[in-house]
C-alpha cells in the first residue's frame, strides 16, 4: 500500500525533526509506522494522516505568528 509507505515515511520526518539528531531514528520508526498502519487498515491511514496534517498545521501556524 503506497499511501501507508509515504504516511510512514512522513511520520518518521517529523519524529527525526522534534528529535534533531540522525535519520535513521526517523526511518527505522517511519518503517515500523507503516507496517503498523498497514495492520490498522483504513484507520490506521486516516490516524497517521491526521497527526501528519496536525504537524504541518501546527508548523504553518508557527511561521505565521507575529514575533515580538
Amino acid at each position: 500500500m503506497m499511501i501507508g509507505k509515504l504516511i510512514g515515511a512522513l511520520v518518521g520526518r517529523e519524529l527525526d525533526r522534534r528529535d534533531g539528531s540522525s535519520g535513521v531514528k526517523g526511518a527505522v520508526l517511519g518503517a515500523a509506522v507503516a507496517g503498523g498502519l498497514r495492520r490498522l487498515g483504513p484507520l490506521g491511514i486516516a490516524l497517521g494522516g491526521a497527526y501528519v496534517a496536525k504537524k504541518a498545521y501546527d508548523r504553518h501556524r508557527e511561521r505565521q505568528a507575529p514575533r515580538p
